[in-house]
């Protein structure tokens, strides 16, 4: 979620769109993808630069024109050799007609502004959804749980299904520290 005085974004953060694994679980995930697409005023679709595979394709295809789609070329700064952005940029423009892309690099905050200013752009007027101190509608357990099945699945790679589940066992709050005990 991004709050401004003048304006909030919420983001509605889906799985990853999956092509190379079947079964039920991924067919699920995928629906959750294709049905988030219904109910929003845009879609942003992030990608790693110079990485567009099949999965992302089929999300492409998924598409309808009358919402608008800004795509984030993430990880510019991992490029060694930058000459390699522009064609790959349009590439992706006779892709689909995105609204806007806008590459970025997410960890050293380059072109962050950019890339919220053209969501802003596409956004229609309205009331805001949360306070503005709100940064999720989600808990700190839960974001624990998650940060934790992240770093699961970083160092487990492909090894591990889409199934883990993390289970916050402990949760306890010391002033600004956090003793959390998951399985």
């Amino acid at each position: 979620m991004v709050t401004r005085p003048d304006f909030q974004l919420v983001f509605v953060d889906t799985p990853g769109f999956q092509t190379r694994h079947g079964g039920l679980l991924n067919r699920s995930l995928n629906r959750a993808v294709t049905d988030s697409l219904a109910g929003v005023d845009a879609v942003l679709l992030v990608i790693e630069a110079l990485r567009y595979g099949e999965a992302d394709a089929e999300l492409v295809r998924r598409l309808t024109p009358d919402v608008p789609a800004i795509l984030a070329i993430n990880k510019i700064d991992r490029l060694t050799d930058k000459s390699l952005l522009l064609p790959f940029l349009e590439r992706l423009r006779h892709e689909y007609p995105f609204a806007e892309i806008v590459p970025v690099s997410g960890a050293a905050g380059t072109q962050c502004e950019a890339l919220i200013e053209a969501l802003r752009q596409h956004l229609p007027e309205g009331t805001a959804m949360y306070d503005a101190d709100a940064l999720t509608d989600r808990s700190e357990r839960f974001l624990a749980a998650e940060l934790v099945r992240e770093k699961v699945f970083r160092c487990t790679g492909e090894e591990l299904p889409h199934q883990c589940h993390v289970t916050v066992e402990r949760f306890e709050t010391e002033g600004e520290l956090r003793r959390i005990a998951c399985t």
